[in-house]
């Protein structure tokens, strides 16, 4: 794990604490702005301590503890209105509604659906200024809650923007690496064609004066022709979705190990194992190509994130039912929680091409402290 995520884990978890113990000090003072009221200190306490049980769940409970937010906020402000009290505080009650909304804002679909929600939330706080406090507070509360909202409301909308910008920039880079599986594709169908288009002519040509010799062209023309379409079905499932890397025709083994080795050469040493059974002609075109990618990935991903790692493991293998490359770098502390964190955009072209094939990607933390990133893709 990069030094990057450790730190963006901790101030999140951070932020989680002081807006929790903010909650907690408006119910403080709430409790003690209503010690006068009677049997509605006891109301008031109870919605907010709801609201800061619905803030706690809000991840798994963003709409349903919003909704009922909402209905609580508005029945206890008709309850207070209905019996003639003023002066009755909602701090806590307030602060979680405005904490709910920004969820709300960032991640309930559709937008127009999060937008109306929104909307009634203002309702139902202009509602409570004027149902709980008196006359001569009511336009400056109202004001204050009013100015509350529309900064809740402006960060829900904000964040809800740079999601749907990443959103809109993973599916670009889909889009990119699915557009040079296109061209591969049309490289290994050619060369599959032309292999296909000389022996053909090399048998009409010996056909008449060596007829033994046409069988094993015939032979050669059906290997040729199923491993053409070994490779496009491969490659052209992924072209297939409503969306639309760099690529290096002809890679072999000798190139991932170049590619290790310059690695090595200006950052943590790579030690870079083959295991038996692999070699440039057992393994498709298509899995050499994908596999220079993730080893490239993941070794500048080592660079950016883990600049502290002491050297990298790297190794590819044949097993029964998967050829798995796996790269762990070790030396540099990995916190399994941080995998949660989310990322770049290049975990999710190299998946994207892994997945194409048939195969799978996992990143994150290993049983023995490393940080790695496996790709198994199925036996050739």
């Amino acid at each position: 794990m990069g030094d990057s995520n450790r730190l963006v884990y901790w101030i999140r978890r951070l932020s989680e604490i002081a807006m929790l113990g903010w909650l907690g000090m408006l119910l403080l003072l709430d409790l003690a702005l209503a010690v006068n009221i009677g049997g509605l200190q006891w109301l008031v306490l109870g919605c907010g301590i709801a609201g800061i049980v619905f803030v706690v769940l809000r991840r798994r409970l963003r709409l349903e503890g919003f909704s009922v937010m909402l209905a609580l906020s508005f029945s206890v402000s008709a309850m207070i209105g209905s019996a003639g009290v003023k002066g009755v505080p909602g701090l806590v009650e307030t602060g979680s509604l405005l904490i709910l909304l920004i969820g709300v804002l960032r991640h309930v679909e559709p937008v127009r659906r999060a937008a109306q929600l929104a909307c009634v939330s203002l309702i139902v706080l202009m509602a409570e200024s004027m149902g709980r406090h008196h006359n001569e507070s009511e336009l400056a509360l109202s004001f204050l809650l009013l100015a509350a909202w529309s900064t809740a409301a402006g960060i829900g909308g904000y964040l809800r923007f740079v999601k749907e910008r990443r959103a809109e920039a993973v599916h670009s880079v889909r889009k990119a690496e699915r557009l040079e599986l296109a061209r591969e594709l049309h490289d290994l169908v050619a060369h599959h064609i032309t292999g296909i288009v000389v022996q053909a002519q090399a048998a009409r040509t010996v056909a008449e004066t060596r007829p033994d010799a046409v069988a094993p062209a015939l032979d050669a023309i059906a290997t040729a022709g199923s491993e053409a379409l070994t490779s496009m079905r491969r490659m052209v499932t992924v072209l297939r979705t409503e969306d639309e890397a760099d690529h290096k025709p002809g890679i072999m083994l000798a190139d991932l190990r170049l590619l290790a080795d310059r690695f090595s050469a200006d950052g943590p040493k790579v030690a870079f194992e083959i295991g038996p059974g692999l070699d440039d002609r057992t393994l498709p075109p298509e899995v050499m190509t994908t596999l220079h990618r993730v080893l490239q990935e993941s070794l500048t991903n080592v660079r950016k994130h883990a600049s502290r790692t002491a050297w990298v493991e790297a190794t590819l293998r044949r097993y029964e039912k998967a050829v798995v490359l796996r790269v762990r770098n070790f030396g540099a502390a990995a916190d399994p929680r941080a995998s949660r964190l989310g990322g770049g955009f290049g975990l999710v072209g190299m998946a994207e091409r892994v997945e194409a094939l048939g195969g799978r990607l996992h990143a994150g933390p290993s049983p023995e402290g490393a940080w790695e990133v496996v790709a198994e893709f199925p036996p050739p």
